[in-house]
């Protein structure tokens, strides 16, 4: 099936031709990196990081760029309060970003590029624009004309003269529309500046876009992404001062992706409901957050609860505990069918047809577990070894499930490695001393050894009211902290 992406700027479904062949260029809005990131930006880096894997696998040079927002309001706002330099807030949230995308598995992007980086650009845009009469100068600020670009509203599909009935309040009298909007603004005190033509100022927050997109990737782009929340105005203003500039369309791909909201309410720091991602994280393991942000399809809304995050957290269990059933029977395969070319199985393809369909991830998380429980029946119904068609099922159901999460970027620590840091973490957080239930167990197991069954019994209530399970193996007895719903 060849990809079809939903295109926000045509309402539809559109067949994915790169204005390239073979090579995709694609930008996203990154965060204004004057605070902690949230739940709603993790959502945004992980849809497109999988996206972003996707078309590098069908084997389209990606080239990936998502900014940083580095001077705004905010930022000069907190660095005042701070005592700081804003550079040095933009900084202390830059490194806190890559902390959490690390955590969540986000690749980096391709190039990184922050504001204050492209000053120059973003100058000799605005010139362009003032040159061609789709901008204005006002006491050193520069603001773009609405009403000079006819497709003005065509991304959000709204009307400039709908919008200008239902304004109330012309916020600046100064321009000619309530909604020109600002390419540069003039310095005011304990505020960064650069020279330009016009005098000390910085850049506005649109055009930032429009001058970094245009410098790294050229004046017409194959996708452009972010939340929907950008459609309207920053998207919608990064289109009429591209095109206006360049005389040429701006992007062929408009890719939104839906909000996240908290207990079926939006998120919102009013309602104190805004989770950041560094306290999700230690809630559960970052895969988990990761499997909860691809179980929708991207363009939904998607409800983040903690029964929601438990009910991840023991999916991943599920792929954790199959691939650890995998390798150990693959133990006992020969090595000639270890040798064999590696090939994937029927589900791979039904994955990347869902991918196919505009990235539907949900789609692609549900193939997944079929494929689990696939493996699992084979395994639960085998007589005492695999026979040879057996064994080669397995392993294509074992490269569909390495192939399926590499592109969505989960269950790629070995089973090991996991439940030992799933254990670490339900112990650190239920304040459990390891030893004291190693040795507990260790007086269980010689109960029953003696068959003190009423002993042994007993131990295991007592455990139980630690909230800690114990499953007896053919050549040991392990135990893990029960999970349960935050």
């Amino acid at each position: 099936m060849p990809l079809r992406i939903y295109n926000t700027l045509t309402g539809t479904k559109e067949l994915f031709q790169p204005v390239e062949d073979g090579k995709v260029k694609m930008y996203v809005c990154g965060p204004t990196v004057y605070d902690s990131c949230h739940i709603g930006h993790a959502r945004s880096a992980v849809v497109f990081d999988v996206i972003a894997r996707y078309l590098r696998f069908t084997g389209l040079d990606v080239t990936y760029v998502r900014n940083f927002t580095d001077v705004d309001d905010k930022i000069i706002n907190k660095a005042n309060e701070a005592g700081l330099e804003s550079s040095e807030i933009a900084m202390r949230y830059i490194n806190e970003f890559h902390c959490d995308m690390d955590m969540l598995n986000v690749e980096r992007a391709s190039m990184e590029p922050r504001a204050t980086e492209y000053i120059d650009d973003i100058i000799q845009l605005i010139e362009i624009l003032i040159e061609k009469e789709f901008a204005y100068v006002v006491d050193g600020d520069v603001f773009f004309s609405v009403k000079t670009f006819s497709d003005y509203g065509r991304l959000s599909s709204r009307k400039l003269e709908d919008m200008e009935a239902g304004a109330r309040v012309q916020i600046d009298k100064r321009k000619k529309t309530p909604f020109d909007f600002a390419l540069w603004k003039s310095s005011k005190p304990k505020e960064p500046y650069w020279e330009s033509p016009w005098g000390k100022g910085r850049p506005g927050w649109h055009i930032e876009c429009s001058a970094m997109s245009t410098k790294l990737l050229g004046k017409t782009i194959d996708i452009h992404g972010g939340g929907k929340d950008l459609i309207f105005p920053h998207h919608e203003n990064e289109i009429a001062q591209s095109e206006a500039a360049f005389g040429k369309p701006f992007v062929k791909y408009w890719v939104h992706n839906g909000f996240v909201n908290i207990n079926q309410e939006k998120m919102s720091k009013s309602l104190g409901n805004f989770l950041m991602i560094k306290d999700v994280i230690k809630m559960c393991h970052p895969e988990a957050v990761r499997l909860f942000l691809l179980s929708n399809h991207y363009r939904s809304p998607i409800d983040f609860t903690d029964k929601i995050l438990f009910e991840s957290s023991a999916a991943l269990d599920k792929i954790y505990t199959t691939k650890n059933r995998i390798e150990k029977e693959m133990q006992n395969v020969d090595d000639n069918a270890h040798a064999r070319i590696y090939q994937t199985g029927e589900d791979w393809g039904r994955f990347c047809d869902a991918m196919d369909d505009d990235f539907n991830t949900a789609g692609g998380v549900g193939v997944l577990f079929e494929v689990v429980r696939s493996v699992n029946r084979l395994l639960d119904n085998k007589k005492s070894r695999l026979t040879k068609d057996e064994e080669h099922s397995l392993q294509l159901y074992h490269h569909d499930i390495i192939k399926i999460s590499n592109i969505l970027g989960i269950s790629g620590e070995s089973p090991h490695a996991y439940f030992a840091d799933k254990k670490r973490r339900a112990v650190q957080k239920a304040s459990i001393d390891p030893d004291t239930i190693d040795q507990l167990v260790a007086e269980r197991n010689m109960a029953r050894a003696e068959k003190n069954w009423s002993k042994a019994d007993s131990i295991r209530d007592r455990l139980l009211e630690m909230n800690i399970v114990i499953e007896d193996r053919q050549d040991s007895t392990v135990w893990k902290v029960k999970d349960k719903v935050f």
